[in-house]
């Protein structure tokens, strides 16, 4: 086992325990802005889907059912603006986090290869290369790396943690440059839901795509648009042919969503109102928190989407938990997604409105 986990590096979220022990002391409690993760309840129906399937007694299976795969690709067309979706083209996953760091193994990556991710990113993104022993690399613009043996080209548009998104002109200039040098292209879409100040672009879209998918698959996650994190719902749609390799595989390994899941994703794919609603809450608590760190001296940079403010005071990251800590608020050091986060914290949306109001008071003071 040593083997493995001498690849990996220190899991970053342990670093920051003793902050939190600080934050948790507040007489007020901890106002925890560190973690994306959903606080807001699941939507009754599908709460109701689930609960309705519970009696399921077989194996489900890894490619879904029929229906499943009818909602995938209605939503896929209808919202990402995709054309010709068929069940071939879209997948299930055990939720995204699984998918990102095991598919450079499951694609057959090792030593010698090189997969790409942004200088600002998901830590994730490097695990997944680490566990394959393939090389890794970050980017500013993905055009200005030497393409020799890149196999595996992440983007992230809307951006964990920065927020930033890539305009339509930008993705379809990168998926471009990929094809001409036969790279793959992954583009993690989890956030699309969540645009404010942008209106993010799939790389599905025939203005980026061109009408075809052949070297493009984008992932998409269910967890903050309709609150499942703790179901571990998502979804590939894009290129056939590799959707289609990793359903060979993914069947021999198990990788299969479970059935009471599969039938809460289709009901959750089938209702925008619960989504309009969640963004919502999601807008005032961004409006409610990007204020008060403005008037607390912090300056916010891109964050035009997603679940979070990209912030600094222009210090170190670590001093800034710290500030905030004494304040009882707890917030992600941007060194966590890259040395060129050192300045930043990621300021999460993901408390509920009375935890935000905590936070925004102490801000005030």
């Amino acid at each position: 086992m040593s083997a493995v986990t001498d690849r990996l590096p220190t899991f970053p979220w342990d670093k920051l325990e003793p902050y939190k022990a600080t934050a948790a002391a507040h007489p007020d409690g901890i106002v925890d802005l560190s973690v994306g993760t959903p606080v807001d309840p699941v939507p009754e129906l599908i709460q109701k889907a689930l609960v309705a399937a519970a009696d399921s007694p077989g194996y489900p299976t890894v490619w879904g059912t029929p229906e499943l795969r009818d909602a995938l690709t209605g939503w896929v067309e209808r919202r990402l603006g995709a054309r010709d979706i068929t069940h071939h083209h879209v997948l299930p996953i055990v939720g995204s986090k699984e998918l990102v760091a095991w598919l450079p193994t499951q694609l057959g990556l090792g030593p010698g290869d090189k997969v790409a991710f942004p200088r600002l990113a998901y830590p994730t993104y490097e695990v997944g290369a680490r566990l394959a022993r393939a090389d890794h690399v970050a980017y500013d613009d993905p055009t200005d790396l030497d393409p020799t043996d890149l196999k595996l080209l992440w983007l992230n548009s809307p951006s964990n943690p920065t927020g930033r998104v890539l305009s339509a002109a930008e993705l379809t200039r990168i998926v471009a440059w990929a094809r001409e040098h036969d790279i793959l292209v992954f583009a993690d879409e989890c956030y699309i839901e969540l645009g404010w100040e942008a209106d993010p672009v799939s790389v599905l879209h025939p203005d980026v795509c061109g009408g075809s998918y052949e070297g493009i698959v984008s992932v998409h996650s269910l967890s903050k648009r309709s609150n499942l994190a703790g179901y571990r719902a998502a979804f590939l749609a894009g290129d056939p042919a590799v959707l289609g390799d990793l359903l060979q595989i993914r069947k021999h390994g198990g990788m299969m969503t479970s059935a009471p899941t599969q039938a809460a994703v289709i009901a959750a794919l089938s209702d925008d109102t619960h989504v309009r609603e969640q963004r919502e809450r999601y807008a005032a608590r961004r409006t409610a928190l990007r204020d008060a760190l403005l008037q607390h001296g912090f300056r916010i940079e891109h964050s035009e989407a997603s679940l979070y403010l990209w912030a600094t005071r222009d210090e170190s990251c670590w001093t800034t938990v710290a500030h905030l800590a004494d304040l009882g608020i707890l917030v992600a050091p941007g060194d966590f997604y890259g040395p060129a986060g050192d300045n930043f914290v990621r300021v999460a949306l993901t408390a509920t409105d009375e935890r935000v109001n905590a936070a925004v008071a102490r801000l005030q003071r």
